[in-house]
């Protein structure tokens, strides 16, 4: 009896997390080691499945970068990575683009579908128009070229809505068309936040193999649970927010100003916890808010 005592008041806990997100869009962007581990991925959409039937509208951008430097590895082709962001060349394109279609987003849909929510792929090059990548070095003043990846600009929201009002979950590839008409590859980070953007999302939540931000990058304990737009900023200016964690807490950012009500960075290896993050009290990774909260 306890232990049936214990699980309502699990669910008298999340009822008001259910009625106060009825109806909100919640972009879910799924990558990292997360994607790696079957178990991890159903608990994911498991998660995922629940809000869908608690009456949120959850849309999901997939990342696939482990699988892409499977494939590329297969074709002799080498991994490159500029200031975290994967150098994406003509032949390396290809690979992309076989690989998050044909394997990654059909694997999400399927084991959506197979726990009875409905779900339909919608490819990133049907909707994001792209600006190709560039920048300078800070350090050397030398021009960057991370070959064809692309940075969206117009997002064509309306394939996305046209499934969020049919009670569809839109699974996304990280593609876009860039100006000379050719497939760009997209950081699935900066492709969740455009998408969380253009559809002034309730929330975006970035589900990854990291539990977080943290104070102390050696240290999974010094985990910072809320941060204003500010404090993110500092961060990255003395250095504590580098590398590969630069284009997704950036993302964050721009996500914020852009209208985004708030920001969640979780780890996806921890089962449920995109539900923990959302319907509890405390949550279980760092939750990003704009500077005037």
């Amino acid at each position: 009896m306890k232990a049936l005592v214990e699980k309502a008041a699990v669910l008298v806990e999340a009822l008001p997390y259910i009625q106060s997100f009825r109806d909100a869009i919640v972009v879910v962007k799924f990558g990292g080691s997360a994607m790696e581990d079957r178990e991890h991925v159903e608990s994911v959409l498991t998660d995922i499945t629940f809000m869908e039937c608690a009456g949120m509208k959850p849309v999901i951008v997939h990342g696939g970068g482990k699988a892409i430097s499977r494939s590329m590895e297969k074709h002799g082709i080498e991994s490159r990575f500029l200031h975290g962001l994967r150098v994406t060349c003509e032949e390396s394109i290809k690979v992309v683009e076989d690989v998050i279609k044909g394997e990654v987003n059909p694997y999400i849909v399927c084991l959506l579908q197979d726990k009875g929510a409905k779900a339909e792929s919608l490819h990133g090059d049907e909707i994001f128009k792209v600006a190709r990548k560039s920048g300078v070095d800070r350090d050397t003043g030398e021009s960057l070229d991370w070959g064809f990846v692309g940075e969206p600009g117009e997002v064509r929201t309306d394939p996305i809505m046209d499934m969020l009002d049919a009670n569809t979950i839109p699974v996304i590839t990280p593609l876009g068309i860039g100006p000379d008409g050719k497939v760009h590859n997209v950081n699935a980070d900066v492709a969740a936040a455009a998408v969380a953007k253009a559809l002034r999302a309730r929330k975006l939540a970035f589900l990854s193999d990291v539990p977080g931000l943290l104070r102390d990058p050696e240290d999974p304990e010094s985990i910072m649970s809320t941060l204003a737009v500010g404090e993110v900023e500092e961060l990255i200016d003395k250095g504590v927010i580098s590398g590969g964690m630069l284009p997704k807490v950036q993302s964050c950012i721009e996500a914020l100003k852009a209208g985004v009500n708030k920001v969640h960075m979780i780890d996806g290896r921890l089962m449920h916890s995109l539900l923990l993050e959302i319907f509890t009290e405390k949550g279980v990774g760092t939750e990003i808010i704009q500077d005037d909260h």
